[in-house]
């Protein structure tokens, strides 16, 4: 793991219009080694722009762990769908007898194979 550079502070509004400081936790660094990760072959312009970007997101995350969720019920979706399913009926013959007289060998309507496993 790849030391961490000291935060730059900043300041930006919440929701209620008070200021609240952000950290700007990611350095060049950093996302060099995300680029390399990720396979993606950046341009010096874009690391900068990158940083700053990837910067935002982690202090919108940070953020986000400020909300109050004291109440709030943990959920799978959010609509209170359920799956439809089909109803559990046969919909074709049964055709194992035809489909097994093309094989080598078979017993009680199950293959038979040789053994490659001693």
């Amino acid at each position: 793991m790849r030391p961490r550079r000291k935060a730059v502070d900043s300041t930006t509004l919440n929701s209620n219009n008070q200021r609240r400081k952000c950290h700007v936790s990611l350095s060049k660094d950093q996302v060099q080694h995300i680029a390399m990760l990720a396979r993606l072959k950046l341009t010096d312009d874009e690391y900068a722009e990158s940083v700053e970007k990837l910067s935002k997101i982690v202090d919108f995350v940070d953020h986000l762990s400020e909300a109050n969720t004291e109440g709030v019920v943990p959920m799978a979706h959010p609509l209170h769908a359920t799956q439809r399913l089909r109803p559990d009926v046969v919909t074709e013959p049964d055709e194992r007898d035809r489909f097994q007289e093309n094989a080598a060998a078979v017993a009680d309507g199950l293959y038979l194979v040789p053994k490659v496993i001693e």
